[in-house]
């Protein structure tokens, strides 16, 4: 395969984790990294070996020899640059949320097909092999028609009030942050495994930090828990800690969910169950290599990942002989891999989200925040 260029565009942790994927590839070379400033992007430049660095995205739109650009910055910047990155001819990978509202979503995607150009949203976690099982499976007829969609997507790295990231004000991160931030990926699963759309919503949010610790310095996501009382100022807060979710799933379905930055002991737990009428299903990422699949008239069982006992389509998300773990990163490998090559390929498929999964989770999200506040039930608007 022709090799391709690349940009990333953004320095902190997810731009770290896509530079990392991309490398991993083989047939894509990281030509450039752009960040907030000169010194962030030669840092994150340096330590892979790339040769061009610097805190003007735009010049990176320039050069012609970069095909496509990563968008890795806080939310609020994706639609700037998104945009400008289609304008100029670039095919765009935007880490999710793909906008900071359902409106500038949808100028993305009839932006991105105007241009011709591929796109997607980093809807990553669907890239789990054994989440691809799960989906295998219900596509089978093995778990039977879905009745029951339910799970949670945990985490405790904003258990405290000295807890702090840029996500936490809306003004950067958007109107959800909980909803938003992780939320979107257990909806996204949940559709993508049962193959329906979550219809309508009951929602509740809460902020149990009303004011919180915001540091004095500049910190990364993920590290709060090296801050002390000291380094920090009195912020007020106005996005969620926790939501929880009813909701209609397709035309019979029902399901529930919730979402937590401040449960303590949850690293990463997106655990989601499938119920059908022939057999049920679960999974949880924290051990992502496992799938439950449950019985009503036999033993249950605990499968382990191991290609060449899964359904090939599912199997083909694995790299890696049975015995030997796929995580968290495997999943941008995966979504990347397909995003890359399928852009020589005129009229392929994209097997991957693209900014239409994007704006439709801004959709759901559009729900939930109408129900939160109107304390009642709400349409999701249709695509």
């Amino acid at each position: 395969m022709k090799r391709i260029k690349t940009a990333i565009i953004g320095t902190g942790f997810m731009g770290r984790v896509h530079l990392e994927a991309v490398r991993r590839l083989g047939f894509v070379d990281v030509a450039a990294v752009a960040g907030t400033s000169a010194e962030k992007a030669r840092a994150l430049a340096d330590a892979f070996g790339v040769e061009h660095a610097t805190a003007d995205y735009r010049s990176v739109l320039r050069s012609r020899d970069i095909q496509a650009v990563h968008i890795c910055t806080p939310n609020a910047q994706h639609f700037e640059m998104a945009s400008a990155a289609l304008d100029a001819g670039k095919h765009v990978l935007c880490e999710k949320p793909l906008a900071l509202t359902s409106a500038e979503a949808a100028t993305l995607v009839t932006l991105a097909a105007a241009k011709g150009v591929r796109n997607a949203t980093c809807h990553n976690l669907r890239y789990y092999p054994m989440v691809q099982q799960m989906r295998r499976m219900r596509e089978a007829g093995e778990l039977g028609d879905v009745l029951i969609a339910q799970g949670t997507y945990s985490q405790d790295w904003l258990l405290y009030d000295t807890d702090w990231n840029w996500r936490v004000e809306a003004r950067h991160g958007g109107a959800l942050r909980a909803m938003g931030d992780i939320g979107s990926h257990w909806c996204d699963m949940a559709e993508h495994v049962t193959g329906q759309s979550i219809t309508s919503i009951c929602a509740d949010l809460a902020t149990f930090h009303q004011t919180r610790k915001r540091p004095a310095r500049p910190t990364k996501t993920f590290s709060g828990k090296s801050l002390k009382p000291g380094d920090c100022v009195d912020a007020p807060v106005d996005t969620e800690d926790f939501g929880s979710v009813l909701f209609h799933l397709g035309d019979r379905a029902r399901g529930a969910f919730t979402v937590s930055q401040v449960s303590a002991g949850c690293k990463n737990r997106l655990s989601i169950e499938i119920y059908g009428t022939k057999a049920s299903a679960s999974w949880n990422q924290e051990r992502p290599d496992e799938l439950w699949i449950g019985h009503r008239n036999g033993g249950n069982e605990v499968v382990l990942k191991d290609p060449s006992l899964l359904a090939p389509a599912a199997a083909a998300y694995a790299d890696l002989p049975g015995g030997h773990s796929e995580g968290y990163d495997d999943t941008f490998k995966q979504l990347f891999r397909r995003f890359y090559q399928s852009i020589p390929e005129d009229g392929v498929a994209a097997e991957y989200p693209q900014f239409a999964a994007g704006l439709r989770q801004m959709r759901v999200l559009d729900a939930v925040l109408a129900s939160h506040r109107g304390r009642a039930w709400v349409e999701v608007a249709a695509d």
